[in-house]
């Protein structure tokens, strides 16, 4: 019996992806189920795809849920419907024709690994992805352009992250890890979800016969953030701090909180009073965030199929 595999696909206003992305999965050499969960889009995604790809499960959202909740409908969707395989994609990230069968047989002789991503090309395919080759630096693995250059690459190569545009999970990680942790909306959650996978024993790895092109290279560069984009930055990089289950946190909350407060009230007895109301902002952020952050903690180090819905029999 062959293995079932479903594409998930987050789209939000995709329209100038999506026909190439979904052509790409259509066009595989492994047969495919496909469902895209629209986050609200307002640029007629929707309906195209229900046009021009009737086959494509699509499952529209009325706000937008961010990246992690909306893959999490997609991946309890294809664990009630019986997956042996998911394949997170995003919208502007196109597959190659085997890629998906070869990263399949790669799992099936290295059931050790978690996470199997492709190498991510550019959308031109004339260069590795800039943000990806960081995944591949020589302090993550020491190997790959080794043998790259040499022209003895092995089948994966163990990596301590890859961003989730293009994952392959067992369903065996689903049951294990979960879906991604609601505590991220968008940005974070994949960092989140490997320090998971590999708290839990599991590998994450790169398969090197495998690629995916992600056309990313010419979105507009990000405006300058004022203070309050800053605050919701810093959010995420205390949730990725403090959530990593590989790591002990040891009071480390309730001193930064006991630092910022102090910082707070000199700067006020100072007359520095832009200074220390963003300490103050900082500090309510983290009084927001901590039981969060604690009832994650506990969560993740538990194995299960957290965050995601499964249906009784």
């Amino acid at each position: 019996m062959k293995d079932r595999t479903f594409v998930i696909i987050v789209t939000y206003n995709g329209m100038q992806w999506i026909d190439t992305c979904l052509k790409s999965i259509v066009n595989s050499s492994t047969k495919l189920d496909i469902i895209v969960i629209d986050n609200n889009s307002s640029d007629g995604t929707v309906s195209y795809i229900k046009k021009q790809y009737p086959e494509v499960i699509v499952l529209e959202q009325e706000t937008n849920l961010g990246f992690g909740k909306a893959n999490n409908l997609g991946m309890s969707y294809a664990l009630n419907n019986n997956c042996d395989y998911v394949f997170l994609l995003n919208q502007d990230a196109y597959l190659e024709v085997d890629s998906i069968g070869r990263m399949i047989e790669v799992h099936k002789e290295n059931s050790e690994y978690g996470i199997l991503s492709p190498i991510h090309l550019n959308g031109e395919d004339n260069k590795l992805d800039k943000n990806f080759s960081n995944y591949l630096r020589y302090d993550s693995n020491n190997y790959f352009y080794h043998d790259a250059i040499k022209q003895q690459l092995k089948s994966v190569y163990p990596v301590p992250f890859v961003n989730a545009a293009a994952w392959l999970l067992p369903v065996s990680t689903l049951k294990m890890i979960g879906g991604f942790d609601p505590i991220f909306f968008h940005y974070g959650e994949d960092d989140n979800y490997c320090q998971r996978v590999l708290f839990h024993s599991l590998k994450i790895g790169v398969v090197s016969n495998s690629y995916v092109k992600h056309d990313r290279e010419n979105i507009n560069k990000r405006p300058v953030l004022n203070y309050r984009d800053k605050l919701k930055k810093t959010s995420i990089g205390l949730k990725l701090e403090w959530g990593n289950i590989n790591k002990n946190i040891n009071g480390g909350i309730n001193s930064r909180e006991k630092s910022l407060l102090k910082k707070t009230f000199r700067n006020f007895i100072l007359l520095r009073y832009t200074k220390g109301h963003h300490y103050y902002l900082e500090f309510k952020l983290i009084r927001s965030i901590k039981n969060d952050i604690y009832i994650s903690r506990n969560t993740n180090t538990e194995k299960g199929s957290h965050y995601l819905i499964e249906r009784n029999e």
